[in-house]
């Protein structure tokens, strides 16, 4: 390109162009080299010392199948191990459901008991009258020693 004489404008400009053209080129080669580099760096430091300093295209080849088969066999175990834990968690969720409706039919015959004898219903409703008459005296006691506890430390 520099051989060509140039006579005009259009020339100058198609040089100008082939020189850019060219510097990206350039730089597009670089940052494949620089990517390359890195990457081989990179197996060179998962592979470990190896046999020695030297390795062939092959052997690099059968290390990258190996390390894809690792990875390949990782994935798969993580897999499992997932569909394991879903199947673990269905299996709880539905004897949870199960202990419900067991407890919901229990609660229900409680109920149909009670209101068939009413003798049974009566004792129940002074059993929770006095569980709350208890509740609420037992909660005035802890208040009263909370306000007394707090007067001492504060005199």
């Amino acid at each position: 390109m520099a051989e060509i004489p140039g006579t005009g404008a259009a020339v100058m400009h198609v040089l100008q162009r082939h020189r850019e053209i060219l510097h990206g080129y350039r730089q597009e080669y670089l940052k494949i080299q620089a990517n390359h580099t890195t990457r081989m760096e990179r197996e060179e430091l998962l592979r470990g010392s190896g046999l020695g300093g030297t390795t062939s295209p092959s052997t690099s080849g059968l290390s990258r199948r190996d390390m894809y088969l690792k990875e390949n066999t990782h994935l798969h175990n993580s897999s499992s191990m997932v569909n394991d834990q879903i199947s673990i968690a269905m299996e709880t969720k539905e004897h949870l459901t199960s202990q419900r409706q067991h407890m919901k039919r229990f609660q229900t015959r409680m109920h149909d008991i009670s209101h068939r004898f009413p003798l049974i219903s009566s004792l129940i409703q002074r059993i929770n009258i006095r569980k709350r008459r208890e509740s609420l005296i037992l909660g005035g006691v802890i208040g009263v020693c909370t306000i007394l506890l707090l007067l001492y430390a504060f005199h």
